[in-house]
């Protein structure tokens, strides 16, 4: 695979280090699988990608791997054929599984981890364990409700604004007395007033694209 046109831009060394990366994506929506997808298509050498699910009509609107012959077969397992028609250099670790206490993610060694799952208690579980194995991670906040990708930005969880998620895992965090640093992709856009949970691509899909560049040019820099 060759990747000459991103070496012109960042140098064969900064290639040599993504080469050598291995970075987790959890869950494999329509963040996590522009990211993972974003990270394969820039030299990342090993993903380990996790998801449960599989591909409902609902999500044709904004996953990256969602459409109608794809529909009941599974994230990870389409992230991962979408990777391998990429780079198929690329290292895949698939877990097939849903991350909880039960999970067998940390059985793996990495150097960087995506957090995009939308359960409140798994993604809480997730981002306190990368806190006290001292894992480097960013983590994807609520993107439901919005529509103005231009409001994306990274931030501590502390600095969120007009997140809802974000706002019940800062509380919990609190409680716990956990006062880590805590990077995170946020909307500072306020949600819209709509009963249901309604996706727009341009803002999942953008925040997939952020997470994955926060990740990448972490990686060029150590």
């Amino acid at each position: 695979m060759s990747f000459e046109r991103l070496e012109f831009l960042l140098g064969s060394s900064s290639i040599d280090k993504l080469n050598n990366s291995k970075v987790a994506v959890v869950g494999l929506g329509g963040v996590g699988g522009v990211s993972a997808i974003t990270l394969a298509r820039n030299g990342v050498g090993t993903l380990i990608v996790q998801d449960f699910d599989v591909v409902a009509p609902s999500n044709i609107n904004r996953q990256i791997i969602a459409n109608y012959e794809t529909i009941g077969k599974s994230k990870a397992d389409l992230v991962e054929e979408e990777i391998k028609r990429i780079n198929p250099n690329c290292k895949i670790i698939k877990l097939n599984e849903r991350f909880n206490e039960n999970s067998k993610l940390f059985d793996y060694d990495f150097d960087f981890l995506i957090d995009a799952i939308d359960q409140i208690d798994d993604k809480y579980l997730l981002i306190t364990t990368c806190v006290t194995k001292k894992i480097n991670f960013i983590s994807s906040m609520g993107a439901a409700k919005k529509t103005d990708q231009t409001k994306l930005a990274i931030m501590e969880i502390s600095k969120t604004t007009y997140d809802p998620l974000a706002k019940i895992l800062r509380k919990k965090l609190r409680d716990d007395q956990i006062y880590d640093k805590i990077m995170v992709g946020s909307s500072t856009e306020a949600p819209r007033k709509i009963a249901n949970l309604g996706s727009y691509m341009p803002v999942t899909a953008s925040m997939g694209l952020l997470l994955a560049d926060y990740v990448i040019k972490k990686i060029i820099e150590e």
